[in-house]
């Protein structure tokens, strides 16, 4: 984890959860742009993110956020047609591109299955793109099995080396996926966790309380600065007591 540990931060629902994630992505993203500097956002999928992308959509329009002037990148996606309502990026950037008036050359979605590459050279081509580039936040989710972007446990992804792999056999559909690798998450200046639910619960526990990142890939993940999970309570349920108590409701 990083130098000061994971922060916890507890809400009562996963409503909350969402509510929180987009209130504190304006808010610093805001900070960054104050600095001078055009924010590196890497994007997740998952029920909670989409929630909070429809709050960004809303909301984002009325905050400071220079929108046009924040790098869009995901942390995994899968391989399917451009066009697939299964997308990672098609589900954020239909909330968010228009209301927030994105600009589309800082938009950087990772290669779909209908265009001219397969889904090795997918991989190398969003490597290429991404090259040393370093997120000023990485959102993700968490799987009940403690997978992370589309790393899984004892799974090929685990082991795979590089900053961008093309993921076959996926243990959740679609069986086809590009991922960055933990070494290119673990560089960003934060990660923020997003995680709810009482089937994340188990995972949640063995991850913050240092299982192996071969069978728990969330336990391998740590922001350089900082690493933040907002979790709500059922999330949390399995928690010890001292952990729990880190948190704020």
């Amino acid at each position: 984890m990083s130098a000061a540990g994971p922060e916890i931060l507890l809400h009562t629902g996963s409503d909350e959860v969402a509510e929180a994630l987009a209130a504190r992505l304006m808010a610093r993203l805001t900070e960054i742009q104050r600095d001078f500097r055009i924010p590196q956002l890497a994007l997740t999928g998952g029920r909670i993110a989409t929630r909070a992308y429809e709050h960004l959509g809303s909301e984002g329009p009325n905050s400071a956020v220079d929108w046009s002037r924040v790098e869009l990148w995901w942390g995994d996606e899968r391989f399917v047609p451009a066009e697939h309502p299964d997308r990672n990026a098609k589900q954020a950037l239909d909330l968010l591109a228009k209301p927030l008036a994105l600009n589309p050359d800082r938009i950087h979605q990772m290669p779909a299955s209908d265009g001219s590459l397969d889904l090795d050279q997918a991989a190398e081509a969003y490597a290429r793109e991404l090259g040393d580039t370093v997120f000023d936040i990485c959102l993700l989710g968490m799987g009940p099995d403690g997978h992370v972007a589309s790393i899984f446990p004892e799974h090929p992804s685990s082991y795979e080396e590089g900053a961008v792999i093309a993921v076959r056999a996926s243990p959740k559909p679609p069986p086809e996926r590009l991922s960055l690798t933990l070494p290119v998450i673990n560089r960003s200046y934060e990660v923020w966790f997003v995680v709810s639910g009482t089937d994340k619960a188990a995972a949640a526990k063995m991850a913050l309380l240092g299982a192996g990142p071969v069978q728990v890939p969330a336990a391998g993940v740590s922001g350089v600065e900082r690493t933040l999970w907002l979790m709500d309570k059922d999330a949390a349920a399995e928690l010890p007591a001292d952990l729990q108590q880190r948190g704020r409701i």
